[in-house]
């Protein structure tokens, strides 16, 4: 099924339980996927977007709201944290698994070797590599350090 259908009978199913916080993030995944539906029109791609980019999406709000976490526990507002982290498990009910430290180590030996990479100024290019095929899947603030030493 795709990645809109699911979120959008998920939506649904919400509404009849009556789930108000899972109904709100929810609704909150719609909106930032017409967002850059609009955008994609905008510049002429009349499809909006695809479902490798409603990944990339996914990724960057459970990000976001980590951090959100994060700072309100900073903050003592635990309250608000585990609002944050309610939202982070809705949100990655539609994300592929993540890849294990391990795994991640493997996939960036491969790009590396894929891209033929030598030196750090290939860096980039791995990176690139790696977020075409595992969005969603990594990790990336954890995985540039090891493209890094790999490629020192």
């Amino acid at each position: 099924m795709e990645l809109r259908a699911r979120i959008s009978s998920a939506l649904k199913q919400a509404m009849k339980d009556k789930d108000a916080g899972r109904l709100s993030t929810l609704r909150l995944i719609n909106a930032a996927i017409k967002d850059k539906d609009i955008a994609a029109r905008a510049e002429g791609n009349d499809d909006g977007v695809d479902d490798t980019a409603v990944m990339a999406i996914l990724s960057k709000m459970a990000k976001q709201r980590q951090e959100s976490a994060r700072a309100y526990e900073e903050g003592g507002r635990l309250d608000l944290a585990d609002r944050e982290r309610d939202e982070i498990e809705v949100i990655e009910e539609f994300l592929p698994r993540k890849l294990s430290e391990e795994e991640s180590r493997a996939a960036v030996d491969a790009a590396v070797t894929e891209v033929g990479a030598e030196g750090i100024r290939d860096m980039g290019k791995v990176i690139g590599l790696l977020k075409q095929k595992y969005t969603g899947q990594m990790d990336f603030g954890m995985v540039g350090p090891m493209v890094k030493d790999r490629l020192s």
